[in-house]
């Protein structure tokens, strides 16, 4: 399709672009904060980097076309705004599969952006082996002294799935989106591959995470040591915490009835357990 854009145009679209590029700026921003509000409150944060970018004018004009927007129509602004909703784009990378999911969770849970749509293609990848999630928001910003409402396309993934779309979109571009069939039958595997290690990582982590049962004989010990300690007979108490509690006092974090005994025993005997 021949691309008939006035030079006029052309000359408008670097003021066009600056909203977007400020939208991005602020939005990067913002989700770089819900990684920093995690780690400085000593938690994981499930967010790996974030990066943005603004469509290239020549992307940009090659959509507009392809959308037939007429740039000889004086409307042509306001229907790039309304139909193209991806030239203001973040991409947030995180660890984990998990990490995804409670990610895309976080942003619909903002009250200063509206997610207008979400596009799973992690559920349901492309016909490539593209996986990411896809969510389309809304957001206002003050651009001088112009209020303006626009679309940013925000894509979350994992580092398995970047690495995989990076490189699928430099092969594209390196075959001027003409990848051979053997090319594209090897990129479909890869992203097999990926995904599945994906999933055995995100199994990995959660093993990990999951704390291990407690043995209820812990209990017993410790209501043998409750009552020695009640008939002060300390030494026998603090002969059984030695033998059987010393270094298991996470266990008493989440077991009410734990954390009582735990509580009346731990100033005495925590200096014994170490």
């Amino acid at each position: 399709m021949k691309m008939n854009v006035p030079k006029k145009v052309l000359n408008q679209l670097v003021s066009f672009l600056a909203p977007y590029e400020q939208a991005v700026d602020e939005l990067k921003l913002k989700v770089k904060g819900i990684k920093y509000g995690f780690q400085k409150s000593g938690r994981y944060s499930p967010i790996e980097f974030v990066v943005g970018r603004v469509k290239k004018v020549d992307s940009l004009l090659k959509k507009a076309v392809e959308k037939n927007i007429d740039f000889t129509n004086d409307s042509w602004q306001e229907r790039i705004h309304q139909e193209i909703t991806d030239i203001a784009g973040l991409r947030v990378v995180c660890r984990y599969i998990d990490d995804v999911l409670e990610v895309m969770q976080l942003l619909k849970e903002r009250e200063d952006f509206v997610v207008q749509d979400v596009k799973d293609y992690i559920a349901h990848p492309k016909e490539s082996g593209y996986r990411s999630i896809h969510m389309i928001v809304s957001y206002t910003v003050y651009h001088g002294s112009e209020k303006k409402k626009l679309f940013c396309e925000i894509q979350i993934r994992t580092l398995g799935m970047n690495f995989w779309a990076t490189n699928e979109h430099e092969l594209r571009y390196k075959y001027d989106g003409n990848i051979p069939e053997h090319v594209l039958q090897q990129l479909n595997q890869a992203s097999t591959i990926t995904n599945q290690l994906d999933e055995l990582m995100n199994k990995l982590r959660l093993e990990i995470l999951t704390p291990p049962p407690v043995d209820p004989s812990l209990e017993e010990r410790l209501e043998e040591i409750f009552s020695l300690y009640v008939k002060q007979d300390f030494d026998s108490a603090a002969q059984l915490y030695r033998e059987h509690l010393s270094g298991f006092e996470g266990a008493f974090q989440d077991n009410p009835k734990f954390k009582m005994i735990y509580d009346l025993l731990g100033k005495r005997f925590g200096a014994i357990s170490t």
